[in-house]
This record gives C-alpha cells, structure tokens and sequence, in this order.
C-alpha cells in the first residue's frame, strides 16, 4: 500500500524513531509498504519518520534504472564510523523539488538488522553513503534543511510554504 510521504514543515517529521525490538509481521508490512512508496515517488530512500511512522527503519535503493532493484532494509541502524568528507546536491522526499548541495561524511560504516532481524555491516561510499546518512538523520528528526546555512534554509522554508499553500488551495 502506498503511504502518504510527510512535507516539511510537518511537525512529524522532527519526532525520532524509536527502536525496533524484534521484526513482527506488521514490520514486514510496513517495510513492503514502505518499498512500494519508495518506488512510486521514486525517490532512493526512505525512512519510516516520513510516513509518520515512529520506528528505527529506513529502506534504500541507489540502483540506476537499468539495473536490478538493489532494496536494502536497516532496522536499527548505527553508523560506526564516519571517514572524510564530501559535498553534494541532495534531494528528499518530504522537500519536493528541493536539491540543495549537503556536507556528508565521505565513506561510513554502518550496523543494521535486514528485515528478517538479522545483524549486518556494510561500508559504503558515494551515493549510498549520502543515502545512508540522510536517511538515518531522519531517524533522528534532522532534516536536510538543518545542514543548510541560514540564507539556503530561509528560501527552502519559503520554497516549501509557497507549494504547501498552493496544494491545500487544489485540495479546497
């Protein structure tokens, strides 16, 4: 089932996630939930914060479109180790239309739980290291907008408020 994705400014999207004790059959219909969300937008993360849901759970599929699905499931991610630096344009979900360029760390390392519950650690670099940080700071109710300087974060919030109001208006 297709969720509803959350816009900033909704106050949701600053709520943590909290952890998952164990992986139940209502977990795994959110995560193909999610999965199906995810895909529809497209978008190649999402975390379970931007669906309004409180969990530790965030999917990701950097997979170009002529390649196979790659869906990786983090359950109660922790990143481990963060290593240099980058700097590039990202998007996301809960800001369409929004790509702003984002200091990231440039290769982490990082323990989850796939979605049967089982432990597992992977490096990654590039895209899915952007991925992975962007999407596990939705877990901690940080959104891009906070990584921005002031003058980008008043024109994002501006940007933002001007679609809002112009979709509730399509909807009256």
């Amino acid at each position: 089932m297709i969720r509803t994705i959350l816009h900033y400014p909704d106050p949701r999207l600053r709520q943590k996630g909290l952890p998952i004790a164990r992986v139940t059959p209502e977990l795994e219909r959110l995560i193909d939930d999610m999965a199906e969300t995810m895909y529809a937008a497209p978008g190649v993360g999402l975390a379970a914060t931007q669906i309004g849901e409180q969990h530790r759970l965030f999917l990701i599929d950097i997979a170009a479109e002529d390649e196979p699905s790659n869906l990786i499931v983090f359950i109660n991610p922790e990143i481990t180790v963060k290593e240099g630096e980058q700097c590039g344009p990202e998007g996301c979900l809960s800001f369409p239309g929004v790509t702003e360029d984002v200091k990231r760390a440039a290769k982490i390392t990082v323990r989850a739980m796939d979605r049967k519950g089982a432990t597992f650690e992977i490096e990654a670099d590039g895209l899915l290291a952007v991925a992975v940080q962007h999407e596990n700071d939705h877990l901690d109710g940080v959104l891009m907008i906070d990584r921005m300087g002031v003058l980008k974060k008043r024109i994002v919030t501006r940007k933002m408020q001007k679609r809002n109001a112009s979709s509730n208006n399509d909807d009256a």
